[in-house]
């Protein structure tokens, strides 16, 4: 019989020591080491009924080793076999679950220990200098702010970065000789199989990091010289940030709130991968009285946790996606459903159905521009009666890198790149940068702003909507509704000395 637990370990690196250690249903007794369940190849997994523990022996684990566990819990056991593999996983969440305390010592003994390239893999991921590495790479991704751990295999051993306001940046790597004992540190964290290296795996694990919670989203690919690891860090003690926090104008933000206030409707913000859409859509939903109505989501994964609101995780595996979800979440009486991501014809049409039935509909799409959301939604099978009936707004927006504070200057940037991006001579102007500095890391830059344009359907545009109008026409409209372009919300910011004019031209070609 194999003993279970919930998807994903609870890895808690918090800033002290404590003695507390948890498994399933019991603690690691004092007097007992990973070490010491390695080596005799067994473990507590779980109290009976009757009070005993139940004690998972591997074949060929040593049955000696009972009456240590026994005189540690002072207690009755009771042996139960198992395989190997799942020895190795009870040990794994008995010493790293959830209120489980772990010593991170910055800089200690610098990993100067030599390792038999011969040991086990398995015993070597559970070895102190190769916790202490992931704990502090964790814990240094999370306080310079990065988004995404890239662990990637080179000929010479493993390469480090974050990712930090959208650009990849050296982290700390561990020695050549770890490579293999992080990444199985780390998949066996994610309770991922660690003796398959020829396959993708997907996986999570829960951080508790002093008072805050993240999930991390495990990837693993094979690669040449061994497998790739990237980890999502997901902050879900996080606070989700309002419109006044966007870097919206005055008649920006007039424009989303109009939006979100409307009884019912389609919302839509549009852009590429990683360009802050849900962070957008929560911000819409915030605007909503949650304690009068019923608000809802799907999405995949739930980013942050929203106060009087029901999030539901996309759960392919068991069936759980967008299209069923949404559909199950019209049968429980909404006002308000926000939808992560419209990706099939089925998704667009549930949920433009939900916007015709009186719901107030927010969702995203991936198209270059808001005009282009237009398009998108003809080419997934929704009737053009239904997108002009339907849409309320559409928004596209892109993140650029803010400059950092801390060591912002003036300069006189080229003429014709200012020209470029303002799409008129402009002569000498006096701008801002970022000289780089150790707060920012030396990248001139310190947090990202996004760059916005907004269509209103207004009647004009809902009729060109109707009778199929090209979308050089549609654009057109959409300006004369009051719509400006991403490239001129990045030169006003630009002018404010927000970012620079080499970000903007970088996001908005």
């Amino acid at each position: 019989m194999h003993v279970h637990s919930p998807v994903g370990v609870v890895l808690a690196i918090p800033a002290r020591v404590t003695s507390t250690r948890q498994g399933d249903d019991i603690t690691l007794a004092d007097g007992l080491s990973r070490e010491f369940l390695l080596h005799h190849r067994c473990c507590p997994a779980r109290r009976s009924a009757d009070g005993a523990i139940v004690v998972a022996i591997a074949p060929g684990g040593a049955a000696d080793a009972l009456d240590d566990i026994a005189l540690a819990y002072r207690c009755p056991v009771t042996p139960e076999q198992v395989a190997a593999d799942e020895v190795d996983r009870l040990i794994e969440r008995l010493v790293t679950r959830a209120d489980r305390s772990i010593e991170l010592e910055r800089g200690a003994d610098d990993f100067n220990g030599e390792y038999d390239a011969l040991a086990d893999i398995r015993s070597l991921a559970s070895e102190a200098p190769v916790v202490r590495y992931v704990n502090l790479l964790v814990r240094d991704a999370f306080e310079a702010g990065a988004s995404d751990i890239h662990l990637e295999a080179t000929r010479t051993g493993i390469s480090a970065r974050f990712r930090l306001d959208g650009a990849l940046a050296p982290a700390l790597e561990p020695p050549a000789e770890l490579h293999q004992a992080v990444v199985s540190r780390i998949k066996l964290l994610a309770e991922l199989d660690i003796s398959e290296r020829r396959r993708p795996q997907d996986g999570r694990i829960r951080v508790r990091l002093d008072s805050r919670e993240l999930d991390l989203r495990v990837s693993t690919v094979p690669t040449m010289f061994g497998e790739s690891v990237v980890l999502r860090l997901l902050d879900r003690g996080g606070r989700p940030v309002s419109l006044d926090e966007l870097g919206l104008d005055s008649r920006l933000r007039e424009g989303f709130e109009h939006v979100a206030a409307r009884p019912h409707g389609m919302m839509l913000v549009t852009g590429p991968t990683g360009s802050g859409k849900t962070t957008t859509l929560y911000a819409c939903l915030a605007r909503r009285d949650a304690e009068r109505e019923k608000i809802l989501t799907v999405e995949d994964p739930v980013e942050y946790q929203l106060a009087g609101i029901a999030q539901v995780p996309v759960h392919r595996q068991s069936g759980v996606t967008f299209a069923a979800a949404l559909r199950s979440l019209l049968r429980q009486d909404p006002d308000v459903i926000m939808v992560g991501e419209m990706r099939d014809a089925e998704t667009a049409e549930v949920a433009v159905q939900a916007a015709m039935t009186g719901h107030l509909v927010f969702s995203t799409l991936h198209t270059n521009d808001a005009v282009g959301a237009i398009a998108r939604l003809l080419d997934l099978g929704v009737p053009d009666y239904l997108v002009a009936a339907t849409v309320e707004g559409i928004a596209a927006q892109r993140l650029v890198r803010r400059i950092c504070e801390a060591c912002a200057t003036s300069y006189a940037p080229s003429p014709e790149l200012v020209a470029e991006l303002s799409g008129k001579p402009t002569g000498r102007v006096r701008l801002r940068r970022g000289a780089g500095c150790a707060a920012c890391r030396d990248t001139g830059f310190r947090g990202r702003i996004g760059l916005f344009e907004l269509a209103l359907m207004t009647e004009e545009l809902k009729d060109a909507v109707t009778r199929r109008a090209p979308r050089s026409e549609l654009r057109t409209l959409a300006r004369q509704g009051g719509m400006t372009s991403l490239r001129e919300d990045g030169w006003f910011k630009v002018q404010a000395g927000l970012t620079t004019v080499e970000e903007v031209l970088r996001v908005a070609p």
